[in-house]
């Protein structure tokens, strides 16, 4: 049997074991969310309030921004508090001064220790007991609960809809005033905020952990690590020693086959087709998206350290946080796609050097497509933000809430459709290569089965409803997050670049295309059932844990053997003369592999352990992993595949190399400067103080406002300026490209005449 036929056999069991249990544990977290009461009562049956006024609230939360205001369950921004574990200290506080006042003592922390040790089990005993009744779907609380309950309500309307009092600590947060603006909402809002809560704290029937799996970490109210968390922690790391090992035997097992580079560029000989030639539009957009997108990460890291202010002006008053964070997040997929599925558009027709039928027209289509949903749903964001819209009208066309699929239902399902449409565009050119039985089939079906793999997962985001539990909805989300962006992406990258390389004569594509199977089977089998280790504490069942820490631990093993690829592709570049021209774009493939170490596995795997994420989850440590891996892997893959196509449509210029030198040394220095100076030391400190306090601690003002903290923050400046001024490089590269190419079209038409 062909080593091709084996490979293809072990892909096809990886994928479909992986997706099985992925959907039956999808299964048992549908039967095991935290429960949302139909009513919510106190002891004597009075109603306080219902299961429609917490999912209302759910809505409310969403309009004005949900997952970029602050966190729930520790996945959203960093700036404001976690909601819950805001929300939980307060009312054990709460509940702790009202004893200790009982007692005799001014409040809880005047009390002896003793006595605070006798109130911590009397307030864990009440909180933390299970009190749904499922057979009537009622949620029974003690009047003194309900009593916290209408004290913080009051205290968060006065911090979302302007009280004079919170003013400083509004600005702390980048909340602007009345960023809730109807009371109903804010009074749906706290609802929501109780329920969300209460999974916290509240134990599971028959258990002893809470629904999330007793996060977020607080002593007060019993909130302490499990032994499984330490338990599958340990389990993590013998996996990744024991696969990484296994990948060590493969890869000194397997030599690389040496190739001669041919003398001339092979690419400079493949005919331009008027499709591909249209493709060059895409570039021009992602060239201002990508500018567009850093200016709004300039504006969403300052407000850190200045509020609601830029530099004194009053900038949330048009562009809140919410809002710029929005966007910041929602124009890297953009931007990143778009380069993608640009670069496959052009890769297409190049394989026969002809169009089908229509093609061009389906590329300017598509381009028309991209540019209505990237403004349209911008402007629905800022809509709902701005809380012009209603509960579904926002959930339509404004702001859904979730992190990087934020954009409402009706521009998701357009975006879904654009991508079948490039689907059909990418299959089309390729029907004549698999009819005439090329050699290239095995790296073509690979190919093609991650571009339909990133059509199909999209439709993952349309899987939750604008009312659906919200450990449903996240279980959803990240089939969105990991699998579509984090694992068929990954796919597609890899293919993408073996597909160049091979095109170019500098690689064997026997070797290559086994080499791409092989790399593929890896990150799944690791990647898919990986997707977990986001669920640990979204009111998942235990199994969750247990299985995202075994397989997101095998997600990093591909990535330990990562600078054998970097080395690889820098002897590559230096093969022949004529490379000389593919320097920057090679660099850039170099780059990923960097990012892809650092970012994704080292800043990663920081996180990804049970017990790290315990105490990490929704601090800056997952910002730094946010930002080397998402940029530092995908945004510079994007730029590498850009400067490739724009070699071959401006085959006949000569470059710039000291522009786009400077560019790329910029964006890698200021991103690992941002990294190091700032973004990691602040998630390091977070983190101890989350251990030593509890995740409530390092989230508060109390804590981020420090003078140290502030110091921090404000060193990102160094590396957000070097990064920045890369981008802005970029940029000029390409639109110089443009206008040198006109130059050279208008000599070329004097000299005929």
């Amino acid at each position: 049997m062909k080593t091709e036929k084996k490979l293809w056999i072990v892909f096809a069991l990886v994928v479909g074991i992986s997706f099985a249990v992925l959907g039956y544990y999808g299964y048992e977290i549908y039967q095991q969310a935290p429960p949302i009461p139909e009513t919510v009562v106190n002891e004597d049956g009075t109603v306080l309030f219902t299961g429609q006024d917490i999912r209302d609230g759910q809505n409310a939360w969403q309009s004005m921004g949900g997952q970029e205001v602050g966190s729930i369950w520790g996945h959203g921004a960093y700036l404001a508090p976690d909601w819950t574990a805001d929300w939980l200290h307060r009312e054990a506080l709460f509940f702790l001064n009202g004893m200790a006042s009982e007692e005799g003592f001014t409040d809880y922390e005047s009390a002896p220790a003793e006595t605070q040790a006798a109130l911590r089990v009397r307030l864990q005993q009440e909180i933390r007991e299970n009190t749904f009744d499922p057979g009537t779907k009622t949620l029974t609380i003690s009047a003194t609960r309900y009593e916290a309950f209408q004290t913080l309500s009051d205290y968060y309307k006065g911090l979302f809809m302007g009280g004079e009092e919170l003013e400083e600590l509004r600005n702390y947060y980048s909340i602007p005033e009345n960023a809730i603006r109807d009371p109903q909402r804010m009074e749906d809002m706290n609802a929501f905020f109780f329920w969300a809560s209460w999974a916290c704290v509240t134990e599971r029937p028959g258990d002893d952990i809470s629904y999330t799996h007793n996060w977020p970490s607080d002593e007060l109210i019993g909130n302490k690590a499990t032994g499984d968390l330490l338990l599958w922690t340990g389990f993590s790391v013998i996996m990744l020693l024991f696969g990484t090992g296994v990948l060590v035997f493969y890869h000194a097992k397997n030599k690389e086959e040496e190739v001669d580079a041919p003398q001339e560029d092979p690419l400079m000989q493949q005919n331009i087709t008027p499709s591909m030639r249209a493709v060059e539009k895409y570039f021009w957009i992602v060239n201002l998206l990508i500018l567009v997108q850093v200016m709004m990460g300039v504006i969403t890291a300052h407000y850190g350290v200045e509020g609601n202010l830029l530099y004194g002006f009053p900038l949330a008053e048009i562009l809140p946080y919410a809002v710029s964070r929005t966007w910041h997040v929602q124009l890297a997929i953009y931007w990143i796609a778009t380069a993608w599925l640009a670069t496959g558009l052009f890769i297409g027709p190049s394989l026969t050097g002809k169009d089908p039928k229509f093609q061009k027209i389906g590329v300017n289509v598509l381009f028309v497509a991209l540019l209505v949903i990237v403004v349209g749903s911008m402007a629905g964001q800022w809509m709902g933000i701005m809380q012009k819209m209603g509960y579904t009208e926002n959930f339509w066309f404004g702001h859904q809430g979730y992190e990087y699929v934020g954009l409402g239902r009706f521009w998701q399902a357009f975006l879904l459709i654009g991508l079948f449409i490039w689907l059909a565009l990418m299959i089309r050119p390729m029907i004549p290569v698999f009819k005439s039985k090329s050699n290239e089939k095995h790296l073509l079906t690979m190919f093609l089965i991650s571009c339909a793999a990133i059509a199909l997962f999209f439709a993952a985001g349309l899987m939750w409803g604008r009312q659906t539990n919200l450990a449903i909805a996240e279980y959803w989300r990240w089939w969105v997050v990991h699998l579509w962006v984090e694992g068929f992406f990954e796919v597609f990258a890899t293919v993408v670049a073996a597909f160049l390389f091979t095109r170019m004569g500098l690689l064997q594509i026997r070797s290559a295309s086994t080499a791409v199977i092989f790399a593929t089977v890896i990150f799944l089998a690791g990647g898919i059932l990986g997707t977990f280790h986001h669920l640990y504490f979204t009111g998942t069942p235990k199994a969750v844990m247990a299985l995202g820490a075994t397989f997101s631990a095998l997600e990093v093993v591909p990535l330990v053997l990562i600078g054998f690829e970097a080395f690889h592709n820098y002897r590559l570049s230096k093969s022949t003369e004529w490379l000389k021209d593919y320097k920057w774009p090679i660099y850039c493939l170099i780059s990923v592999s960097f990012w892809n170490f650092l970012g994704a596995g080292i800043f990663g795997f920081l996180i990804n352990p049970p017990i790290a994420l315990y105490y990490m989850q929704g601090l800056n440590t997952t910002a730094l992993h946010g930002h080397t891996a998402l940029f530092g892997v995908y945004g510079m893959l994007g730029i590498g595949l850009i400067l490739f196509v724009l070699r071959s449509l401006y085959r006949n210029q000569k470059w710039n190399n000291k522009l786009i030198g400077f560019s790329f040394w910029s964006i890698n220095i200021g991103l690992m400067l941002m990294a190091l100076l700032s973004v990691l030391p602040v998630g390091l400190l977070q983190t101890v103080a989350s251990v030593n306090e509890g995740m409530w601690y390092a989230r508060s003002a109390e804590f981020l406002q420090q003078p140290l903290m502030n110091t921090l923050r404000w060193l990102r400046v160094i590396g957000d300026t070097i990064f920045a001024i890369g981008i802005i490089a970029l940029f000029v590269f390409v639109i110089n490209l443009f206008y040198d190419k006109k130059k050279m079209k208008a000599t070329e038409s004097d000299l005929i005449k």
